[in-house]
């Protein structure tokens, strides 16, 4: 027969339970306000790093793992926040034959302190209609495409404005 828990050890593990679903819920002690102006901080770092950004690297296709990845590059003269989580992108997309410039319009996610543009069935003049989610975090990119029936990867560097790499 088990010994019997007393009140007190019921109690201990009661509260060693809330301390750590606490814990593992993330509680912080952030109030709304700091949560916001830590929000305005992100995006205004995300503008400012984008703007004038080249994004050079690479695209894969599926169906064709074996294959040497294809080059791309994206020159983005101005990223602009417009309402929401809606911003614009002032793009020159390069890709094998393709040289266009466009303003992209997509929905900007955040994970945390990571951005996430979002595009769903938009159609791009020139280039035809896309879907992507692609992901920004310290001078990378990497992330899914699609367009019509094919698709696959991408994943590159981004090198900032002014930036000798450019």
């Amino acid at each position: 027969m088990p010994p019997r828990k007393t009140p007190v050890f019921a109690l201990l593990c009661s509260l060693a339970c809330a301390a750590l679903l606490i814990a593992a819920l993330g509680c912080s002690s952030t109030s709304p306000d700091e949560a916001a102006a830590k929000q305005a901080q992100l995006e205004q770092e995300f503008e400012k790093t984008m703007s004038g950004a080249t994004l050079e690297g690479s695209f894969t296709m599926d169906g064709r793992e074996d294959a040497t990845p294809r080059k791309e590059s994206y020159y983005i003269s101005s990223v602009t926040k417009l309402a929401g989580n809606y911003w614009t992108f002032q793009t020159r997309i390069q890709y094998g034959e393709r040289d266009v410039t466009v303003p992209v319009p997509v929905h900007l996610e955040w994970a945390g302190d990571t951005p996430v543009v979002t595009l769903t069935d938009a159609e791009i003049p020139g280039l035809g209609t896309f879907t992507a989610r692609v992901l920004f975090y310290r001078g990378r990119y990497a992330g899914t495409w699609s367009h019509g029936e094919r698709g696959g990867n991408q994943f590159g560097r981004i090198i900032p404005a002014g930036s000798s790499g450019q």
